[in-house]
């Protein structure tokens, strides 16, 4: 697209939003302060680098056979830095434990160190990302139906030293990046059946969590994250939506909300200004549920906006840290990246776009229908000529050009592994 054609646009978008006292530039500005903390799973469908084989297991499932898949650390790494080129701003990576550097080593989960992560480190630091972190429960020998939660203090004490080492790992990436890493914890724990000890594997969670906690860092922060329900763990899981309120809001933890991990007519954005009354930070996980907890690319959608809009209209940008979660093995897996990174952004475009106070104001004076009238007017208002700029300023692909970038690497990388 032209950049004058951009440039024309953008002036009489400005204008426009001025008309009802929006600043665009602060909109913009506001939005270059927003970095989203990429996913490192969607190159490689989740399977890492312990080489052990064999499918994911805890709940999860990746779905589709698109050729093209990261097989190693640097077709991953390659892949990231490709979507990143076709991201406005700057961005996050977020990794899994599984996706350490172990040399053809054998390391088991309870003996990893933060060596096995200091060769991502130093990539992160050349390329201008900072890192998240996750400790890894699935698709183990000791995993099953427990891991924190389970009964078996053999298996408990495994998962927690893991989750300690974990912990440890994210404090150094923190130090090296002068940033917090965000260290999140989900374990897939549940039942298929009834069970009947509900009681007896939430105290088992808990304790565990306790002593995970036990040590204080100054350069990471935790963050806990519930689910509804895993595939073949249907009917009970420990660690729900309930569990993990009580204990963040006792301890002090950030609790973490994967948007795919709710019942499908649940709010997800309305529960942002109920908990950010009680803990101290927020972590989301952005996916697309369909049906389930599909982890579908995510897509400028009703539930998306929402979300974004909350997070604006609580003033809570610095309280509330936003993560992509979703692992799409039936399409490009690079253009699944910046689909669901841009969508992200476009809904945090129109957030900030919002005329938040002339809307307050409405709403004060009680003029219900006013209010009404302009949230829909402001839907049709010419966003889109905004995000088209900020696209332009940060030197990526306005509109759908990006298309035509991510079928060249088809063609020269990916279609070649």
């Amino acid at each position: 697209m032209k950049t004058e054609l951009i440039e024309k646009a953008y002036a009489i978008a400005r204008e426009r939003y001025a008309e009802i006292g929006v600043d665009t530039e602060k909109a913009l500005a506001a939005l270059q302060n927003i970095s989203l903390s990429l996913h490192c799973w969607q190159a490689d469908d989740v399977t890492g680098f312990e080489n052990r084989g064999g499918d994911l297991t805890g709940g999860i499932q990746a779905t589709g056979n698109y050729p093209g898949k990261a097989r190693n650390i640097g077709e991953l790494r390659a892949d990231i830095l490709k979507a990143k080129s076709f991201i406005p701003g700057t961005h996050r990576l977020n990794l899994h434990e599984i996706y350490g550097e172990f040399g053809g080593e054998t390391v088991d989960r309870d003996q990893v160190e933060p060596r096995h992560f200091q060769g991502w480190i130093e990539w992160a630091k050349e390329h201008g990302m900072k890192l998240d972190f996750n400790s890894t429960s699935f698709s183990h020998p000791k995993s099953g139906d427990l891991s924190l939660a389970n009964p078996d203090p053999g298996i408990r004490d495994f998962w927690v030293e893991h989750t300690k080492r974990c912990r440890a790992i994210a404090e150094e990436m923190g130090k090296a990046q002068g940033d917090p890493s965000i260290m999140n914890l989900w374990v897939h724990d549940g039942s298929k059946d009834l069970t009947v000890n509900r009681m007896l594997y939430r105290e088992l969670l808990r304790d565990s969590l306790d002593r995970i906690f036990e040590t204080e860092y100054d350069h990471m922060k935790d963050s806990i994250e519930s689910k509804v329900f895993g595939i073949g763990l249907e009917s009970y899981t420990v660690g729900s939506n309930d569990f993990y309120i009580g204990y963040g809001a006792s301890r002090g933890k950030i609790v973490t909300l994967d948007t795919g991990h709710f019942h499908p007519t649940e709010i997800v954005a309305d529960k942002i200004s109920s908990l950010l009354l009680f803990i101290p930070e927020v972590m989301l996980h952005v996916s697309r549920p369909v049906r389930w907890d599909s982890d579908h690319v995510t897509i400028m959608n009703d539930d998306t906006l929402e979300l974004c809009k909350e997070i604006v209209r609580c003033d809570a940008l610095d309280r509330v840290h936003i993560g992509l979660d979703y692992f799409d093995a039936s399409i490009n897996r690079i253009g699944a990246y910046v689909i669901g990174s841009r969508a992200t952004q476009k809904c945090l475009m129109q957030a900030l776009l919002e005329p938040l106070a002339q809307l307050r104001r409405y709403e004060a004076a009680g003029q219900g229908f006013e209010r009404l009238a302009l949230l829909e007017e402001s839907k049709s208002l010419p966003w889109n000529a905004v995000w088209d700029m900020f696209c332009l300023r940060n030197d990526v692909p306005v509109g759908e050009e990006f298309i035509a970038g991510i079928q060249q690497y088809e063609r020269e990388v990916t279609s070649k592994r």
